[in-house]
């Protein structure tokens, strides 16, 4: 049964208000002790408490020793925020209140104590008395719960804090704290301060010291994680994340580096690649940064796996390839993990030699052919193929064989030449008994008898090569000096007439002479 205080006799009640900025109410409920008096005091009726602390309210109730005829005794005392079902329900057994309520009473003074407040416990609080006669309750206590927060703000000069929360302006002091010590109080919830990198500031409101709000710092050396963490491979996803300890939180900012300077990727947190390329593999390192500072991270090298790039194949020497000639090839490939090379011929099954290079040391006709070079790895592989052929053919003797060759061949040709020799002197010899005995040349053909050629042609003795001519050789004619001894060759002419004897001293136009002279 629930009563009002209209209907109580005998009580009295007064409502006293004060404001300072914004208006916060206090409550104040005085009981005139007698007979037949009901009443609840509170020591206030606006609580603001920091979320995390620990709040008490508390209350102090009366009621006439006697009601109704009858002696008037309490029963029951307790607090209480809803009903349910037209009852009201009592924090400590609702699970949202569950291990963090206690209700404290003796000599008619009752306090609610919540600990580790929440957001949520932000409510209004009745206390609740009942009697063998009846029920009684007061008028109702407003808990706000706040969560203490700091906002930063820079200019040139300083940094500026702000201490913020959901409590009435004027209602409370704010206690400033400098690397978890105390350094001020001020009824303002401003402060200018100069930031150093490596402090931390945060604030409280008086009488919850215990309980200060989240400090604000620059960024801590960001970590960076990498996904997935096993070996990656060209085409697939990787993520890199990057995070710090940071109040207020941090921007991030992605870079690579790149021989000396420093390329910007991206920005964020995390760094994306959904199909990653080979040539994406680099140190990357991130920057977290809020106003209050910044700073990177240790460089983390992303080393991506890939199948053998198309390989490049050279051959040395470049120019054309001789028989007998040394041959070398040499094959390359980019890829990663290295690459092995294994070295076929067209046309053959098995491999003609492993290793980046190849070298056919006596180079044949047999060797033509298109030779291809296959990199692989674990990865994949790759091949690419060229063609060789001979171009030109020397062919060498060694020294033993050349001298003894030479030798022959100076030997037959020292013959032959001893041979021809012979028979030219035979044939020269016929010619001349032959002169004597010619006719005299026909009158009509004198026009067809050219003029005398004479060539005259030196030899000398060291000449290992003998000069040859379709002409045959004359006779040799006597001579006193055996330093030169002259030879004549007698061409014939078809049209030419036999010159008659006893004209020795007249040249015959139709015969040519070639003279030899050799030098000893």
């Amino acid at each position: 049964m629930f009563y009002s205080l209209t209907e109580m006799r005998g009580a009295a009640m007064s409502l006293t208000a004060a404001a300072s900025g914004l208006v916060v109410f206090l409550l104040s409920v005085s009981v005139v002790q007698g007979q037949d008096v009901w009443g609840v005091t509170y020591s206030s009726t606006e609580i603001c408490a920091v979320k995390g602390s620990t709040v008490e309210i508390r209350c102090r109730y009366t009621y006439p020793s006697r009601w109704r005829g009858g002696v008037n005794t309490v029963e029951k005392t307790f607090w209480f925020t809803k009903q349910k079902g037209g009852k009201p329900v009592d924090p400590r057994t609702d699970s949202e209140y569950a291990g963090r309520v206690e209700d404290l009473c003796g000599n008619n003074i009752c306090t609610l104590r919540i600990r580790n407040l929440r957001e949520s416990d932000s409510a209004q609080y009745w206390f609740r008395f009942t009697t063998n006669k009846a029920a009684y309750s007061g008028l109702p206590v407003t808990l706000s719960v706040t969560d203490l927060q700091l906002k930063v703000s820079r200019s040139q000069q300083s940094t500026r804090l702000q201490c913020l929360s959901s409590c009435p302006p004027g209602h409370t002091s704010y206690i400033w704290f400098k690397n978890g010590g105390k350094i001020k109080e001020d009824t303002s919830p401003h402060a200018d301060f100069s930031y150093g990198p490596a402090e931390s500031y945060s604030c409280a409101l008086k009488g919850y010291e215990d309980s200060p709000s989240p400090s604000v710092y620059a960024p801590k050396i960001p970590s960076v994680s990498v996904s997935p963490s096993a070996e990656i491979e060209e085409g697939s996803s990787v993520t890199l994340t990057c995070s710090s300890d940071a109040n207020p939180a941090a921007n991030y900012i992605w870079w690579k580096d790149k021989n000396v300077q420093l390329s910007f990727v991206n920005k964020g947190p995390r760094l994306l690649f959904s199909s990653i390329l080979s040539s994406e593999s680099g140190e990357y390192y991130c920057r977290a940064l809020n106003l209050l500072g910044s700073t990177r991270s240790e460089s983390i090298f992303i080393d991506v796996k890939y199948a053998p790039k198309l390989p490049s194949v050279s051959v040395s020497p470049s120019a054309g390839i001789e028989e007998g000639s040394s041959v070398t090839l040499t094959c390359s490939s980019d890829a990663n993990p290295a690459a092995n090379y294994i070295w076929y011929k067209e046309n053959e099954d098995s491999p003609k030699a492993s290793g980046q290079i190849f070298t056919i040391t006596d180079f044949r006709a047999e060797h033509s052919g298109s030779y291809s070079c296959e990199a692989q790895n674990k990865l994949g592989r790759s091949n690419s193929t060229l063609y060789l052929t001979v171009v030109g053919a020397s062919w060498k003797l060694p020294a033993a064989v050349t001298i003894p060759v030479v030798l022959l061949a100076v030997i037959s040709l020292s013959v032959f030449l001893w041979i021809r020799r012979k028979s030219a002197s035979r044939d020269s010899s016929e010619p001349a008994e032959r002169a004597d005995n010619r006719e005299e040349p026909l009158p009509d053909q004198p026009e067809e008898q050219g003029d005398l050629q004479y060539a005259t042609i030196h030899f000398s003795n060291s000449r290992a090569e003998p000069l040859y001519s379709n002409m045959r050789a004359a006779q040799p004619l006597r001579h006193t000096e055996q330093q030169e001894v002259p030879e004549y060759a007698a061409v014939k002419f078809k049209s030419a007439a036999p010159r008659p004897r006893g004209q020795d001293s007249a040249e015959d136009p139709a015969a040519l002479y070639s003279t030899v002279n050799k030098s000893h």
